[in-house]
């Protein structure tokens, strides 16, 4: 390290009309900082190489450096870690989606193929293993799924049951209707979209509803049905809904509730 004292250069010229004429010039001369030469330069003791109190400068450095990992903290604290947890909040949640809709699909599919879930066997691989995690039984838990099978009634379906073709004799003409029901889990957690109430004592425990309930009972209708599949007569759709309450966090409500569902059409 080297100091660099200010030295002043003067030359004087004399011009044509006798007058002088003088230019001062500043520049700085290279001499070894030894002890001796920055005792003439810098009388204090304690100054760094530009004579500057060298306290002064270290509290100067070390108040930067305080500032720089305030700024730091509240930085990561303000901005990175709700990012991050948000993140993985949103990952959670996309997982979760993907599995109830899978759950659904499956179910209602192997519903529509014939299997017979009013049995304790089937329901338990549907809750243990196609639910894992889901915190679903047969009976209970924190989801439910409803299978429905449905069909279209016109005025040929009346006269085969022995009633006239009309709506008095037969009140559920011209309607969609919810020919059986079966339901896996917690019913509490959310009701059907379609005949979310029908008559407890007309589903049989195979999850049948007779001929002589589904024409006249009111409850198995499921006209918004249409705005999905629009059936004619002779017509059956296999229905899988599922609606499970998520056990990890509240971000479903954002999007106006907390319950996660899925629909298959078979």
């Amino acid at each position: 390290m080297a100091l660099f004292p200010v030295r002043k250069l003067c030359v004087s010229q004399v011009n044509h009309y006798g007058g002088r004429h003088s230019a001062c010039l500043d520049f700085r001369h290279r001499l070894p900082a030894t002890p001796s030469l920055r005792s003439q330069l810098c009388p204090a003791a304690d100054t760094d190489l530009n004579c500057k109190p060298a306290a002064a400068s270290a509290r100067r450095h070390d108040e930067e450096r305080g500032t720089a990992l305030i700024e730091f903290v509240l930085a990561t604290g303000l901005l990175i870690v709700p990012i991050f947890f948000g993140l993985i909040m949103i990952g959670l949640s996309l997982v979760l989606a993907n599995q109830v809709t899978e759950v659904c699909r499956d179910t209602g599919h192997m519903f529509a193929y014939g299997v017979d879930f009013s049995q304790s066997s089937p329901q338990l691989l549907v809750t243990n293993q196609l639910a894992q995690g889901l915190s679903m039984t047969p009976t209970g838990g924190k989801g439910v799924i409803y299978l429905s099978t449905l069909t279209y009634v016109d005025a040929t379906s009346c006269a085969a049951a022995g009633l006239q073709a009309n709506t008095s004799s037969c009140p559920n003409m011209n309607q969609t209707v919810v020919i059986k029901r079966l339901v896996i889990g917690n019913t509490a957690v959310q009701a059907s979209n379609f005949a979310p109430a029908i008559t407890p004592g007309i589903i049989e425990s195979n999850g049948d509803i007779s001929s002589a309930n589904y024409l006249t009972d009111s409850s198995v209708r499921a006209p918004s049905f249409s705005n999905v599949i629009t059936l004619t007569v002779g017509q059956y759709a296999y229905l899988s809904e599922m609606f499970v309450n998520p056990p990890v966090g509240g971000l479903w409500s954002l999007f106006g509730s907390n319950i996660v569902s899925a629909r298959s059409v078979f």
